[in-house]
């Protein structure tokens, strides 16, 4: 009986257990990434930093020359905006010494509480037209309810 209980055993584990198999993998995919991987990381990162040590050195002082000369076609541009920016200030500063933009902005605040006004009334007409047709809809509701219930206790 032991020696069939023993078997049992062993066959059990042979069908059953697969850690043996799974290690066996593991430990191949280990050594696998690690020895293979582990050059081809190592000479791309040469690569790349030689990539970088001739961008500092070759790229870099000549594309900080062009950037001076934008910059300063830059500044140049910047200092006419500018100017153009105080005159039409200027100009603006004298029409409302004028008057006429504070009349204009009287104008304008009456013409927007007029407005406003009128959307309210316009809201309450469709709010009311609204209620109506939502009464007329459930009056009709209503009674197709009763002409059924009426068809049904006659069914």
């Amino acid at each position: 009986m032991d020696k069939i209980i023993k078997d049992v055993g062993d066959i059990q584990s042979r069908l059953l257990d697969h850690r043996p198999i799974i290690n066996a993998e593991i430990r191949y995919f280990v050594r696998e990434f690690e020895e293979k991987r582990a050059h081809r990381e190592s000479r791309l990162l040469e690569s790349l930093s030689k990539v970088v040590q001739e961008a500092n050195e070759e790229v870099l002082p000549s594309d900080l020359e062009g950037v001076k000369r934008q910059l300063s076609n830059v500044i140049a541009r910047l200092k006419a905006a500018n100017h153009m920016a105080e005159r039409v200030q200027q100009r603006e500063l004298e029409t409302q010494q004028g008057g006429q933009l504070q009349e204009n902005m009287e104008r304008l605040k009456d013409e927007w509480a007029d407005f406003l006004k009128e959307q309210q009334r316009l809201k309450e007409e469709v709010g009311e037209e609204h209620a109506k047709a939502v009464g007329q809809i459930s009056t009709r509701y209503s009674e197709k309810k009763k002409d059924l219930d009426k068809l049904l206790s006659d069914v």
